[in-house]
């Protein structure tokens, strides 16, 4: 907790871990919860990911990470391109983490992952069995850089972004869109002072042919026009003597040109997003890695980050002012930042998951990369609170969630029984241990965020400590689940808890101290009023 920014009342999370892993326990929690994920995994261009050799994906994997060899010595071994296996140790590794962030989309829900030339291909191909084609939304090129290079026999200055809809036709229909810059709205004029503000004429035909928009129309100077050859007008006759009526229809500064429909500038909403991102609009690495120097001083603590305005326009386009963000590669915690910054300028109350693997970076100040994702989001809230100080609070709403809640991944806190054993002394011991099986050194804390994990809820679910009997007990999702961590229950805890009528209860199997009476009494009372009990 000690690593948290206001921890009881935050919703956003930073977890430290193998992102693979930290999936799986995400998956009952936020399934078909999360409305955008982005992602900058390792592009595999030959050194930038460590993959253990004998291509066995678990927790030990990462929890041996930092010596760089497994729990039997076998050393860990950067993906060359030399290897044959080049290029599907990288799918081996990104596949099943695709796999399980899917499960965690809303039905209108969308995935945006950074990638270039190296794989952009099988990711596409894997991506289409994940998802599906019909749900490809498009393939983005970022201008990442701003001016040539001399290297190389074609200097490269882009990027892509793969996007994926859980369902394409759902996230079509909430799609947002980008906002106009004064360079885009200079084609809205006014050039005849119309007090409804600026305006451009759009040409009133669409493509093909409809019998009952194929009529003539006579404009102010006499003439008359008909669709040109392959087209009709955009609407039925009925519409179009409508908005002439209301002087919406421009024939021209003669008055005989085609007609067009005049399109206010305060009638459009934004334009549509389309697959070319240039670097004036959403930055480029430059402005990126300037980004961060301002954030840590001068040093440079992370060589790859993106800028922060290429995750502002993906949020505007694939989440609304609620949303949960998740980025399981989160490095240097853009997205963290992004997701902050938009909330502070929209009043929105986005929420983000980070996880980032504890990778080390050599540094003394920041041993590990996830050290750094966790110090930007923290110096990004206490500028953002400084820059807030002395205002005058203008509205009696909620405050903007400015904190987050640090987890780190770790073997479950609860020993389970290993069926394998079969040795007499081994099995003696295993039962011995099992009297208690609650590993050594862990907190109440601990405890709970897996018990909470495992019953459904978020990590970020109100909880509330209450005095029940002498007893402390916690109260979640406002009484729904009661998870009473005690190790000397009494029979009036019990009646209790009861008497709270929650949906579930869960106690520690070890707080009834061999009591069988009591757990007896305990299973019929909160039987009785069909309150789902367990123990752990």
């Amino acid at each position: 907790m000690e690593e948290s920014v206001n921890f009881d009342t935050t919703e956003n999370l930073i977890i430290e871990g193998d992102n693979l892993e930290v999936l799986k326990l995400l998956q009952k929690s936020y399934l078909g919860k999360v409305k955008m994920i982005y992602i900058d995994p390792p592009y595999n261009t030959g050194n930038d990911f460590i993959y253990p050799d004998n291509y066995a994906e678990s927790l030990d994997t990462y929890l041996q990470y930092t010596g760089q060899v497994d729990a039997e010595g076998r050393k860990f071994s950067t993906n060359t391109d030399t290897d044959g296996r080049f290029h599907s140790r990288w799918l081996n590794m990104m596949y099943p983490r695709l796999y399980l962030a899917r499960n965690l989309l809303r039905e209108d829900g969308v995935m945006f992952i950074s990638i270039d030339d190296h794989e952009v291909h099988n990711l596409k191909a894997a991506l289409f069995d994940l998802f599906g084609e019909e749900h490809f939304v498009a393939c983005c090129a970022w201008q990442k850089r701003y001016s040539r290079e001399n290297r190389g026999a074609i200097g490269d200055a882009h990027e892509y972004l793969v996007v994926f809809a859980r369902n394409h036709a759902a996230f079509q229909e909430v799609r947002g869109l980008i906002k106009f810059t004064e360079k885009q709205a200079r084609i809205y004029k006014n050039p005849n002072n119309d007090p409804r503000g600026r305006w451009r004429a759009v040409p009133m035909t669409a493509q093909g042919f409809r019998p009952n928009q194929m009529y003539e129309i006579e404009v102010p100077n006499g003439a008359r026009h008909h669709p040109p050859e392959g087209r009709c007008w955009s609407m039925l006759e009925a519409e179009y003597h409508r908005l002439r009526g209301e002087g919406r229809i421009y024939f021209g500064k003669d008055g005989g040109s085609q007609p067009s429909v005049i399109r206010y500038l305060s009638e459009v909403q934004g334009l549509v997003p389309w697959t070319w991102w240039p670097s004036e609009e959403v930055g480029h690495t430059d402005e990126a890695r300037k980004e961060i120097r301002a954030i840590f001083g001068t040093q440079t603590v992370y060589d790859t980050p993106k800028p922060t305005r290429l995750i502002r326009r993906m949020l505007e386009i694939g989440s609304t002012s609620d949303s949960v963000i998740l980025d399981f590669f989160a490095g240097s915690g853009t997205t963290g930042q992004a997701v902050l910054e938009l909330n502070q300028e929209d009043g929105g109350g986005r929420k983000f998951i980070l996880v980032q693997l504890p990778e080390p970076t050599g540094r003394e100040d920041y041993p590990t990369i996830a050290e750094i994702t966790k110090e930007r989001v923290r110096r990004v809230i206490q500028k953002l609170n400084a820059a807030e100080e002395g205002e005058l609070e203008l509205s009696d709403g909620p405050k903007p969630d400015r904190g987050f809640r640090v987890f780190k991944l770790a073997e479950s806190n609860f020993t389970t029984w290993d069926a394998t054993v079969d040795d007499p002394a081994a099995l003696a011991e295993q039962l011995t241990t099992h009297v208690d099986h609650i590993r050594d050194g862990r907190t109440e804390q601990d405890l709970l965020a897996e018990i909470l994990l495992k019953s459904g809820f978020p990590l970020t679910v109100p909880t509330e400590e209450l005095d029940l009997a002498g007893k402390t007990v916690h109260a979640v999702a406002g009484g729904a689940l009661v998870v009473c961590l005690e190790r000397e229950l009494t029979l009036e805890a019990v009646r209790a808890i009861a008497a709270r009528s929650p949906e579930r209860v869960v106690c520690l199997d070890a707080g009834f101290q061999d009591n069988d009476q009591l757990k007896s009494n305990a299973v019929q009372l909160f039987k009785a009023k069909s309150i789902v009990f367990r123990t752990v």
